[in-house]
């Protein structure tokens, strides 16, 4: 080792040394720079541009000093007034534990969990979405205030739920990649505080979008949080026969990577300007997506991102170490730098980017335009503008974490999100004042605050079950399985017995963390061990049918409790996160009304057949493969994309829409125009070749009545499809959705506004986005409307 890797090596030590000490206690006020005597650098110049102060900063800096800062846990530099920092703090549904920049040591001991995402995805409300990022950016910022965090989130999760199988399909909005885009947008914008212009009502059960930065302060330069878009890219896979995440080779062809993989992480970026992006661990086609400059390269020159790009922790270690790709661990380095990635979570690229410095496979230049990355990010937080003390945000405090709006607003979501799935007889809600005893089921049912993975130190410490002791007198319970795994029947009698004791009888089953998580897939979609059995016996057992309650983030296969006239009603949770137990409660017993809607498809156990390496979204028929989510699945399905009932019942009537479109190229020179005519004869045009596809954009006037004597919310969903049978085009796919609240007997109008070259278009075999001529029908519940699209 030569004596300047020996110098390194003992600061990164030290600096590893010294955080590990800082976890034991909370700072009670954040580090920063430009402290006196240090103010005085050009870079602690606030009336500097900030490429100017970026540019001054990384000219003050050796080269042992900037590798320092290509770790996510980067080391203080005491000569320039440098404090360390840790870029890695999580916040997928609300302040998380599993990032090293977070810690509940101090003054805050608890933060609001939120419902996991996918439960929140099936609201289908945007505003929610927002309101929810936005919550969790007040309570991140106190945290940070308080020495609790950082300002630099990995958040959201922003990977299609391809596959039912996938231990983190919970942490995605799931299958659709118009949702996923949506969910993307709102939670970005929400968390970074730069929001969108327009303005939503309350029909939805919230005011106006909240805004934290200044007028003049939201231009693209400022930021109150810095999100992260992640898994970047065709990340859907744990661990699943020989494949995991670390060494799988997702093959994906152009069409799918266009329509479905890629399009969250464009709107994620364009329209949310999100300030991070995380590339995955796994190859894609053949190139870890981490050293893919073509891949990493797209973001900036195509969608015109600004931010910096991290790896997934310890990912630069996978291009050698389980990818192969590289022959020594300084190529691996080397090869990520220079694609584009610009710090590494771990320590790969501490320990061996000097040597590859000094090989001359990495040059000074690779390193600034990391670093120019990543410090304008920085800058763009505030972190180099004095004490955040005197800052726009430092009012935030202890007081603004698990605040009584916060909690409610989780509640709100869980109340949202929670699917009916199966209601025989109306047996739901329930009368309370018929309920003398209840028994209630499941090892699930006694877990405190279920919010999944990436959850934090919740407000209060809830069970499901606890849920329903404020309506209820007389609750009685039994776990009937030692643990969701359930391989026993030993705790059968006692729930038998309780179950004959009661009323009525909710039995909770489903997944766990320990049936599907990160690093860990699922090869069933079945109930684990022996929960079926338990859920029949009692059901057999019961004096009345029962309420089936199901946890899990992940599709299962209940069809034996579809079928069953005994299991009366069945309700999907997910992880309903702290405030779950009272939204369920509220909604068997009717004080709440059930109107969420599925995520994604709940197959059949027969699905499992299918290769969870096969990445191929589209059916091919040739080999009996059926494809995958709605769009493409041509199988048999339990519930699918959509489902979700409801104690009333609507009717939505097509007000207006459009029934022709009339769409004109754009102009371009002649060889391309003579190409452009000849697709439009073929009955199709590539969505880049029309002019002005902002102006063809179109709303559809929507009335919907609640025909029953309850209030509740719908979700509008208005689907497309095309009449002309084109290759790889989906069998319909999403093109707008809204929740609506309509009171009882009464109706309410909206509008879902329509981009046909974005939404009715769909991807060719090479990849490019196309767009059909002729007849494209819209479809909204049972309404079918036919627009033509023409040259």
């Amino acid at each position: 080792m030569t004596k300047n890797n020996r110098f390194l090596f003992l600061l990164i030590l030290l600096n590893i040394l010294g955080f590990c000490v800082n976890l034991t206690k909370s700072n009670p006020h954040p580090q920063f720079p430009c402290q006196p005597p240090h103010h005085k650098y050009p870079f602690c110049n606030k009336n500097l541009p900030i490429s100017t102060r970026v540019q001054s900063l990384i000219s003050l800096l050796t080269i042992d000093e900037k590798i320092l800062h290509l770790s996510d846990n980067t080391t203080s530099i005491p000569r320039l007034g440098l404090p360390a920092y840790e870029w890695w703090s999580e916040s997928l549904h609300g302040i998380a534990t599993n990032g090293p920049g977070v810690n509940f040591n101090g003054p805050i001991k608890g933060a609001t969990s939120f419902p996991q995402v996918i439960l929140t995805a099936a609201a289908f409300n945007r505003t929610l979405w927002h309101s929810i990022a936005t919550a969790i950016a007040v309570e991140a910022r106190a945290m940070y205030n308080l020495g609790h965090a950082g300002l630099t989130f990995w958040a959201p999760n922003i990977n299609i739920f391809r596959d039912p199988r996938w231990g983190r399909g919970q942490e995605t909005p799931g299958e659709d990649p118009m949702v996923v885009s949506a969910y993307a947008i709102e939670y970005v914008t929400g968390f970074q505080g730069l929001n969108p212009k327009a303005k939503t009502g309350n029909r939805n059960g919230f005011g106006k979008k909240r805004r934290f930065l200044k007028e003049d302060d939201n231009d693209g330069e400022r930021l109150m949080l810095s999100a992260c878009c992640k898994h970047f890219t065709a990340y859907d896979l744990e661990k699943w026969g020989n494949a995991t995440r670390y060494n799988f080779n997702a093959v994906v062809t152009k069409q799918d990577m266009e329509d479905t993989f890629q399009a969250p992480f464009r709107s994620c970026i364009q329209q949310g300007k999100a300030s991070c992006l995380m590339c995955t661990y796994n190859s894609v086609n053949g190139v870890p997506a981490c050293a893919d400059k073509e891949l990493l390269d797209k973001v900036r020159t195509d969608w015109g991102f600004d931010g910096y790009i991290t790896s997934d922790c310890d990912a630069v270690a996978t291009i050698y170490e389980n990818q192969k790709y590289t022959k020594t661990p300084e190529d691996a380095v080397a090869v990520a730098l220079k694609a584009g990635t610009n710090i590494n979570c771990g320590t790969y690229m501490l320990r061996h980017m000097k040597s590859a410095f000094q090989q001359g496979s990495v040059l000074e230049e690779d390193l600034d335009r990391a670093l120019q990355y990543l410090f304008s990010v920085q800058f763009r937080l505030g972190l180099f503008d004095g004490n955040p003390a005197d800052g726009q945000f430092a009012n935030f405090g202890a007081q603004d974490v698990c605040t009584s709006n916060h909690l409610n607003l989780a509640l709100d979501a869980a109340r949202q999100g929670i699917v009916l799935l199966k209601n025989d007889q109306k047996f739901l809600p329930l009368d309370k004042t018929s309920v003398s005893t209840l028994a209630i089921v499941g090892p699930m049912a006694n877990v405190s605050s279920p919010g999944g993975t990436y959850s934090g130190v919740p407000c209060k410490l809830k069970s499901i079950r606890e849920g329903f002791h404020r309506h209820i007198n007389r609750t009685l319970y039994a776990a009937g399985c030692l643990d969701v795994g359930c391989n026993s029947t030993a705790g059968f009698q006692d729930a038998i017995s309780i179950v004959k004791e009661a009323d009525y009888v909710i039995v909770v089953a489903g997944l766990d963390l320990s049936e599907e998580t990160e690093d860990h897939d699922r090869y069933s979609l079945l109930l684990p061990g022996q929960q079926t059995n338990l859920v029949t016996t009692l059901a057999a057992a019961s004096k009345k049918p029962i309420i089936l309650v199901l946890t899990g983030g992940g599709p299962v296969d209940v069809s034996f409790a579809e079928k069953d006239p005994r299991i009366a009603s069945i309700l999907w949770v997910a992880y309903p996160g702290e405030t779950g137990g009272k939204a369920l409660s509220e909604i068997i017993f009717g004080y709440q009304n059930p109107g969420g809607k599925l995520p994604m498809t709940w197959y059949l156990e027969s699905f499992t057949k299918v290769p969870m390496t096969d990445m191929n979204m589209r059916a091919d028929p040739s080999n009996g493969y059926p494809g995958r989510t709605y769009r493409f699945y041509t199988g048999d399905v339990l519930y699918g994309f959509g489902h979700g009932l409801s104690y009333t019942s609507f009717s939505s009537q097509l007000l207006s829409a459009p029934s022709r479109l009339s769409l004109s190229l754009a102009k371009s020179n002649r060889k391309r125009s003579i190409l452009a005519k000849g697709r439009s004869r073929l009955g199709y045009i590539h969505v880049d070749e029309v002019e002005s596809c902002h102006s063809s954009k179109f709303f559809v006037h929507i009335s919907v009545t609640n025909d029953g004597d309850m209030d509740g919310s719908h979700v509008l969903m208005l689907f497309s499809r095309v009449l002309q049978n084109f290759q790889g085009a989906p069998q319909k796919q999403l093109v707008g959705f809204d929740r609506v609240h309509v009171p009882a007997r009464k109706s309410v109008e909206t509008s879902l506004l329509v981009d046909p070259c974005e939404l009715l278009s769909f991807a060719n075999d090479q990849g490019n986005r196309i767009l059909a001529l002729g007849e494209h029908t819209l479809i909204l519940d049972d309404i079918e409307h036919v627009v033509s699209v023409e040259m």
